[in-house]
């Protein structure tokens, strides 16, 4: 999945930097839309594992990661949202596993975009924008931090609804704006 997940990341930066906004929030906006999907099915039905035999887990492993990768550097987020279930559903591991194996995967993958995007300045505005770039960040880590606090305080029938409208009310403001 990793070697995928580099080749997809590369890619999907690549795509990125040369799509039109206008393009670029539509893809995001129907991005947001299948992951609230995705987050609602895995959530609300049990899905096994595909039992692939050992001489397609490979393949089908580079194809997803390929995917995840893209994803990942086009949304620029880790992709652990997706490569938890796809780790559990092509290769049979446990979730806890998988949250591990996610981690190993999505560190070199946000590096490998991380350094598509710095090829062509993409980083410029972080510098000219600095004021806002530190509060984001400061945000972030208030957010990561009572985020790890309250893991466990509120039940999954309450968040994974509630993740789902924001990814949609998020979509919805992508693909409106001009």
């Amino acid at each position: 999945m990793l070697a995928g997940s580099l080749l997809g990341a590369w890619a999907g930066a690549s795509w990125a930097v040369r799509m039109r906004s206008a393009t670029l929030y539509k893809v995001l906006a129907a991005l947001m839309v299948l992951m609230a999907a995705a987050l609602v099915v895995t959530h609300t039905t049990t899905l096994d594992t595909l039992a692939l035999p050992l001489w397609a887990q490979i393949p089908s492993g580079i194809v997803a990661g390929f995917g995840i990768g893209v994803v990942a550097a086009i949304m620029g987020v880790a992709g652990g949202e997706l490569l938890i279930p796809t780790i559990v559903l092509l290769f049979g591991e446990d979730i806890k596993t998988a949250g591990s194996i996610s981690l190993l995967v999505s560190l070199p993958t946000m590096l490998v975009a991380f350094a598509r995007y710095s090829r062509d300045g993409s980083f410029a505005v972080l510098g000219a924008n600095i004021r806002f770039t530190a509060v984001m960040a400061a945000g972030s880590i208030v957010g990561a931090v009572l985020g790890g606090l309250l893991v466990g305080v509120f039940p999954d029938a309450v968040l994974i609804p509630l993740l789902a409208v924001i990814l949609l009310v998020s979509a919805i403001k992508l693909a409106r704006h001009n």
